[in-house]
């Protein structure tokens, strides 16, 4: 069955959410979620902990089953895909887990090198040299190639997954609480790089987050996840304009940052 194209002032769906459950034993944690992720945006998404933010990334990503409902990616439905259909797919995606998830016994060079092995036949003089162009894209120094997991910073730790996500040129970035654990500047900084390798490369960012500075920051919109569904989508200036509990508690709560809205 064909794709019926956008119209010209509609956005590119990159990712489109219908009616998703996932659960666990007797507990449902997704409950009929919908969600669209356009094109070309930096998404950020939100929700209290344990809400199930990391559970619809999983889902996305096929490493944790969902019950019911459809997800398609650039128009494929991924229940649909098998064997190379389904490779050449993930290879337009890269991701970054949040705590870096590096392979301890790798150096930093050939964890980015890992995703290379496994979808690209090239030589390995191509594929040292391309995993250094990922490196300094990072902002990494070359001598952090030869370093383990182990030798590290947070913030390196954090840049080395980053370069290892982007290692197949992905079109889409998904990210899961990319700043935890790093400073507020070091946090800022990443958020920094993020913004400006999204304008560069053309990506389309997903984000787990709950570090308001950078829903602020980097993103286009946000999107709400409470009682397992989208409560609500749009800019920060229409989260601050909800009425929806949860969204009043968390961008106006003790701890948020107060941003005036324009008055009318």
């Amino acid at each position: 069955m064909s794709q019926i194209p956008p119209l010209p002032d509609e956005p590119e769906i990159a990712i489109r959410v219908r009616d998703v459950v996932v659960g666990f034993g007797q507990k449902l944690v997704l409950k009929g979620l919908d969600l669209d992720v356009r094109r070309g945006e930096v998404l950020g998404f939100v929700g209290g902990s344990g809400t199930g933010k990391s559970v619809l990334t999983r889902a996305i990503l096929g490493l944790v089953p969902k019950r019911g409902g459809s997800i398609e990616v650039f128009g494929q439905n991924l229940d649909e895909l098998r064997g190379a259909r389904r490779r050449s797919l993930e290879r337009r995606w890269g991701v970054l887990f949040q705590q870096g998830a590096l392979f301890s016994g790798l150096t930093v060079l050939q964890n980015i090198q890992l995703p290379m092995r496994e979808h690209l036949q090239i030589s390995q003089s191509l594929m040292n040299e391309l995993a250094m162009l990922k490196l300094e894209l990072v902002g990494l120094k070359r001598d952090a190639a030869d370093k383990f997991p182990s030798e590290l910073s947070g913030g390196m730790i954090k840049r080395a997954a980053l370069a290892r996500a982007l290692s197949l040129d992905p079109e889409i970035l998904f990210l899961d609480e990319p700043t935890s654990g790093l400073d507020p500047i070091g946090a800022a900084e990443f958020d920094q790089l993020i913004a400006t390798l999204q304008k560069t490369l053309g990506l389309t960012v997903y984000m787990v987050t709950h570090d308001l500075d950078s829903l602020y920051s980097i993103c286009d919109r946000i999107a709400a996840l409470a009682d397992g569904k989208i409560v609500a989508t749009g800019t920060i200036e229409e989260m601050l304009a909800s009425d929806h509990p949860w969204l009043r508690a968390y961008f106006h709560g003790q701890r948020a940052r107060q941003l005036a809205l324009p008055q009318a």
